[in-house]
């Protein structure tokens, strides 16, 4: 069995060895980029699970190492089916470049670790997921790296942060599980003339809604877990940008560090990617009817979902992003025991943290995903007793309505 019956190189990229138009749109990409074949032809990309390589001789084997020829070494560093689904997200996202993590989580922090040492200052804004904030807020400043969280929204405190040399600015737009959007083109650009890399976490908004690289970002980084697998099946992350940084600076802190992607996830996470945009559009419709049916309902204090009139940022959504995403926040006027009531009495809705799936599910943020945040904290990025964050799914809406009324007749 041969690597591969075209001439492209070991590492191909893209889709041009297959034939592909150079202009093909996103989801032809999605099905057809970035397959390598082995000699067998199969259709369905291969699962390469194995670790090693064999090489045909000893001066092949040091010609590997020494990087006169590139070819795989061993799988912790690159690996066929890995390498497949890295080419393939690029070209969705329009990087030049990506690197796969075992998830989401090793994603964001190998972005900041590869890049900071002690000494340098990060700015993050301040609505981030519990544990990039505790990356951001907790972990680093233990290694001297000197953190600095902001208003998201307020253009004013990035302006007045980024007034001051950073190296690093940390973000996610729309935020986990507030849904603030961030401006991006503003705060790239102020961060820029600080010096600073700028690391959007897109995971709310998919490679399909949003292009933080088209809108001045230098970072992008995904848990795959999320709409890319889109089916509960398993863990994944990845972190897209240039090529001189993927290659020169993430590239060997993920190298050294080992937070590698399973082949079999890899595998997973490509067959995701051929139905990515058909889910995020069906997740898109059905988040937003469902939000526009809870607003004004009874004990419903607010709704917050991109693609409402009354998101405080409707108008920066509309021209930011394509779509408002599968994600919607609800805020019960009742606080904690009102949000419990409703999630108790849902019987097609799960309580689950995980979010982007096929199933909808529901979580109550202040006691789940971001417990571990001070009262204070909590309040400052909106997190108050009676929110849930709900991921909208597939299902048919005429069942997520009724079920969603379900819980609101148990307040």
């Amino acid at each position: 069995m041969t690597a591969s019956r075209s001439s492209s190189p070991v590492f191909p990229t893209g889709g041009a060895a297959l034939g592909l138009p150079e202009d093909a749109a996103a989801q032809t990409r999605m099905v057809h980029g970035a397959t390598l074949r082995s000699g067998f032809d199969e259709t369905a990309e291969a699962v390469f699970m194995n670790s090693g390589y064999v090489y045909g001789s000893a001066e092949e084997a040091e010609a590997a190492f020494d990087g006169t020829h590139a070819r795989y070494v061993y799988s912790r560093f690159r690996n066929p089916t890995i390498q497949m689904f890295e080419d393939r997200l690029a070209l969705l996202e329009g990087a030049e470049a990506c690197r796969a993590t075992a998830s989401g989580m090793a994603a964001v922090f190998g972005a900041l670790a590869c890049q900071l040492q002690a000494g340098d200052r990060l700015v993050a804004a301040r609505a981030l997921f519990g544990s990039c904030s505790w990356i951001a807020g907790d972990l680093l400043p233990k290694w001297g790296v000197v953190t600095e969280f902001v208003d998201g929204t307020d253009l004013a405190a990035w302006e007045q942060a980024l007034a001051t040399p950073a190296k690093v600015v940390l973000l996610e737009t729309p935020s986990n599980p507030g849904l603030e959007l961030i401006d991006l083109e503003a705060v790239c650009a102020l961060a820029h003339k600080a010096g600073a890399v700028v690391v959007v976490d897109n995971v709310f908004a998919t490679p399909m809604l949003q292009h933080p690289l088209q809108l001045g970002a230098d970072v992008v980084v995904y848990s795959a877990t999320k709409h890319i697998d889109g089916q509960g099946r398993c863990l994944g992350g990845a972190i897209l940008g240039t090529k001189a940084f993927i290659e020169d600076v993430c590239g060997p802190f993920l190298r050294h560090t080992g937070p590698t992607l399973s082949p079999f996830n890899a595998w997973t996470l490509l067959k995701g990617l051929e139905t990515l945009a058909l889910r995020v559009e069906r997740h898109c419709a059905n988040a937003v009817a469902l939000a526009r049916h809870l607003e004004g309902k009874p004990g419903v204090a607010r709704v917050l979902h991109p693609d409402l009139e009354s998101h405080p940022q409707y108008a920066l959504a509309q021209k930011q992003m394509s779509g408002g995403g599968s994600v919607l926040a609800i805020d019960f006027a009742g606080g904690k025991d009102a949000a419990f009531r409703f999630l108790n009495a849902l019987r097609v809705v799960k309580i689950s943290n995980n979010l982007g799936d096929a199933k909808s599910l529901a979580c109550h943020p202040a006691t789940t995903t971001h417990q571990r945040l001070t009262a204070e904290e909590k309040a400052i990025q909106g997190i108050g007793p009676g929110l849930l964050r709900l991921s909208v799914g597939l299902e048919d809406i005429a069942d997520l309505i009724a079920d969603v009324d379900r819980g609101l007749a148990a307040l």
